[in-house]
């Protein structure tokens, strides 16, 4: 394998170790350890309806701070918010200053669910628990390089 440049100046050998170790991460935080599957199938609904859940942790939202929030169209919004509120999850009332607008407001049994969802979602895969001290070090270095804090917010949170 030749490590010719390409148009963006990397190397074919360089972008071939991009593309294993961006496999690796999707495999790893994806496929390996399905934690969307555990969330979906512990709270008994779907992933979706469980991040609707958990993007109301912060405080009630309006009806359509949800949709931006979710990224998704308002009625999809509203079969969601619907559901929810026939399952005992949320509530929606009259925004105290908008008559006009609704807002969600997780129930006990909402504040329940996306707390035991986030708990899933923040538990390491086994296989990152295995890893010796100096790679597990190693890795921490890479993982702050490749992000910084101001890049991920809780909006774009699986």
């Amino acid at each position: 394998m030749s490590d010719a440049t390409n148009d963006s100046g990397t190397g074919e050998a360089t972008q071939d170790a991009v593309a294993r170790s961006w496999a690796a991460m999707c495999f790893l935080v994806l496929k390996q350890e399905n934690r969307r599957k555990e969330v979906a199938d512990t709270l008994g609904m779907s992933f979706f309806r469980a991040k609707a859940l958990r993007r109301l942790l912060g405080g009630p939202l309006t009806m359509r701070e949800l949709t931006a929030r979710l990224g998704t169209e308002k009625p999809y919004t509203t079969l969601v918010v619907d559901n929810l509120e026939q399952a005992g999850y949320v509530e929606r009332s009259v925004h105290p200053d908008d008559r006009r607008s609704k807002l969600v407001t997780l129930t006990p049994d909402g504040v329940a669910a996306a707390e035991q969802a986030e708990r899933i979602l923040a538990r390491p895969p086994r296989s990152l628990l295995a890893l010796e001290p100096a790679e597990l070090a190693a890795l921490d270095r890479i993982m702050a390089k490749l992000q910084s804090p101001a890049e991920v917010t809780s909006e774009q949170a699986p």
